[in-house]
Parts: structure tokens; C-alpha cells; sequence
């Protein structure tokens, strides 16, 4: 890799978005939430009117729009930041997640963008360093319990946590795990400025 990356996997609501966008700060990196991209096309596929078990028109669709995930998410200049956390795309979007084709074009556009950045960054997901990024700089796998993780997504149940938890670990396209080389970080009770500093730390081991 031209850049260093820091790889941040872990089960929804574990704090991969919150703690990566920390570490990113700190760092003074570039970030990317690659769970937002995979929700913004669920919602364009939604949105179009798309089978969203049509494998081909999804991966279609996903290598043809145009994705932002910051400062807001938008797919083909529509903003679809509050939309992507909607019941509808919690749903939708583990059907979508679990598609090769789809995956496949995500993975291509995920490393392309990192590949692109002139400084160090920082990716989160289910899939980043098993897949993604297996010879990122730093590998780091978040959890919490479910809970707490609950608790934290706000708009989603223990039940549909526990149930996204078994669709992501169980589907048979780069399912989530623990890379054997990743740090393991349970973040339940801790503050995120915590867990920030203990990542940033641990980078320089890793370099």
C-alpha cells in the first residue's frame, strides 16, 4: 500500500464509526465509513424502485454512482444521511451487504480511494481487515456488548442487533471476524477518547 491504513473491523454499534473518526482526527488522516457506502446504495437501490435480491442490478448500481460519505452521505448527488439509519436499510442493507458482486465492487472503490489519499487513513467496516485491507499497517477489531451496542444505535433493537450480528458472521461472502493479527478492543463502558488513545498507541508498534 502507497498510504498507511489503519483497519477497523466489529459488529454493529461496537463504535467503529465514532472511534475511527477519532483516530482519524488525531492522526490527522483521511476516513472513510465503508458501512455508510454499502447503506447509501440499499437506499439507492430502494429508492429506484431495485429487486434488492437482483444481485446484478445492485453490483450495477453500486460501480455506477457516485458515493460521498463526507462531510454527509450522498449517492448521485442526492443526501441520504438520515435516511441510510431508517428500519427500512437496516434491513435492506444485509441483503445487499451479503452479494458478491456488490462486495466486489465496493472492495475495488474502497481500495481505489485509499489509494488515493495523500496521507495515512483510517477504514471501517465488517470486512476491512480480513478483506479489504489484510496487510493494513494496524489491524484493530472492535466490540462491545450487545446491550451496550443497542444502546448506542438508538434507532435499532437488541433483537435486530443480535440478528444483523448473525447475518454478517454467518453470510458466506467475506464474513465478519477477528483477523488473527488484530488488536482486540472491547469498548463497553469506555470512553471513546480511551480507545482512541489506546489505537494511536499502538500504531507505533505496528510501523
Amino acid at each position: 500500500m502507497s498510504v498507511p491504513v489503519i483497519a477497523i473491523d466489529g459488529p454493529a454499534g461496537s463504535g467503529k464509526s465514532t472511534v475511527a473518526r477519532g483516530v482519524a482526527q488525531t492522526l490527522g488522516w483521511s476516513f472513510l465509513d465503508t458501512g455508510a457506502m454499502y447503506r447509501a446504495v440499499a437506499c439507492e437501490a430502494l429508492f429506484k424502485g431495485l429487486e434488492i435480491h437482483d444481485e446484478v442490478a445492485v453490483a450495477t448500481l453500486a460501480d455506477q454512482s457516485e458515493i460521498t460519505t463526507l462531510p454527509r452521505v450522498t449517492i448521485n448527488g442526492r443526501d441520504v444521511e438520515d435516511e441510510i439509519r431508517t428500519p427500512a436499510i437496516n434491513e435492506a442493507v444485509s441483503v445487499v451487504a451479503a452479494q458478491p458482486l456488490v462486495r466486489r465492487a465496493m472492495v475495488s472503490r474502497q481500495r481505489a480511494w485509499a489509494a488515493s489519499q495523500s496521507e495515512g487513513t483510517v477504514v471501517e467496516g465488517r470486512d476491512i481487515t480480513t478483506v479489504v485491507f489484510p496487510d493494513a499497517t494496524l489491524k484493530v477489531f472492535l466490540t462491545a456488548s450487545i446491550e451496550e451496542r443497542a444502546r448506542r444505535r438508538g434507532d435499532e433493537s437488541a433483537s435486530s442487533v443480535a440478528r444483523r450480528d448473525e447475518a454478517d458472521s454467518n453470510r458466506t461472502n467475506s464474513p465478519l471476524r477477528q483477523a488473527a493479527d488484530a488488536l482486540f478492543v472491547d469498548t463497553t463502558g469506555r470512553a471513546v477518547d480511551e480507545v482512541v488513545k489506546e489505537i494511536v498507541a499502538c500504531l507505533t508498534t505496528h510501523r
